[in-house]
């Protein structure tokens, strides 16, 4: 069984897990997991495939064409959920809908399906962007070929860690964002969007948006380049010891409520922690009978460890309204600042 993380380990502040080989091929494979075919065209019994053979000299040619970053024209013969398929000699090709030029990512289904329907019997000038013949899989890019040949090659070249470049958003997925370079596509993970809490990266972003990004790293053996949207924002932890002080009293909102107690937003990306200790007085079950996700509550912050991102709250002898504050002055308890210590 899973177990919820010990505050003791960690309060506030989220490490971004590590882009492993299992997170790039889930984010590169979603698209085409919408295996529903919508108008098999000119073929009754035709379905996609997740698997195909095809002629080894026809995966040598793909090959070629994927290493020179060359353009080729290729006719379209059907498309799915998730976008058109090629006939590319004996293999069939896949273009995922964010990298078609007439089809927009974020229409209505029915409207996505008519604009790809139109596109069947036409011919798109594309170039490789995934070549993997041990799992059957040719993926092109419409968007990708209008940078010309030998582009890819060159950012991945150039491009460095640190390195701030523009970019457009071309698909948002729940493990993060596809960002079109002009040639190659950069991912930033969903950690790497916003300093605070992102319940999904199309919360922050949308498609067709363009941003300024830093690159946190380029991978020229499997042609990927991580991206980071929030090293550009300004840190909420830098100087937090200067803008708030234990024993003072602010207002944030619920983000989580685990076992162990409640997380507060304090600010976007300054989260701290109630501690089930610092709930309240008496006994209960669970933090949620105390608390839940999304109320708003007044909070005493009672320790601050800037290096460590930590900040610890209570909500114990915290008024939560201005009458109550009035009702614990007036009776000779403390309501609003306890000194440090």
């Amino acid at each position: 069984m899973k177990m919820e993380e010990d505050p003791t380990q960690r309060l506030g502040g989220q490490d971004p897990p590590p882009l492993d080989e299992s997170w790039w091929e889930a984010v590169m494979e979603e698209a085409e997991q919408q295996q529903v075919v919508s108008i098999p065209h000119g073929e009754p019994n035709f379905e996609p495939r997740s698997f195909q053979q095809g002629d080894p000299q026809d995966w040598a040619w793909a090959r070629n064409l994927y290493e020179a970053d060359d353009v080729i024209t290729l006719p379209v013969v059907g498309y799915n959920r998730g976008g058109v398929l090629v006939e590319a000699r004996s293999l069939r090709g896949f273009v995922p809908v964010s990298h078609l030029l007439a089809v927009e990512p974020t229409a209505e289904e029915a409207e996505r399906d008519e604009q790809m329907e139109s596109l069947v019997e036409q011919e798109l000038r594309l170039k490789v962007i995934e070549f993997d013949p041990d799992r059957g899989r040719l993926v092109f890019s419409e968007r990708a070929a209008q940078a010309g040949p030998g582009r890819r090659m060159e950012l991945l070249s150039i491009l460095k860690p640190g390195d701030r470049v523009q970019g457009n958003v071309t698909n948002i997925t729940r493990f993060g964002v596809f960002i079109d370079l002009g040639g190659i596509e950069g991912l930033i993970h969903v950690s790497e969007l916003s300093w605070g809490r992102v319940r999904h990266p199309a919360d922050v972003v949308h498609c067709g948006e363009n941003l300024e990004v830093e690159v946190l790293s380029v991978d020229q053996d499997h042609d990927r380049i991580a991206l980071s949207l929030k090293e550009l924002l300004p840190d909420p932890w830098r100087q937090v010891e200067e803008r708030y002080s234990v024993g003072e009293i602010v207002t944030g909102r619920i983000t989580n409520v685990v076992k162990f107690g409640a997380f507060v937003g304090i600010e976007n990306g300054l989260e701290g922690l109630i501690h089930v200790s610092e709930l309240c007085d008496g006994n209960f079950l669970h933090p949620r009978n105390v608390v839940r996700e999304g109320d708003q509550v007044r909070v005493r912050i009672i320790n601050i460890d800037a290096g460590e991102r930590r900040l610890g709250l209570s909500l114990r002898s915290v008024p939560q309204s201005e009458s109550e504050s009035d009702e614990m002055t007036a009776s000779g308890e403390p309501s609003e600042v306890y000194p440090a210590g």
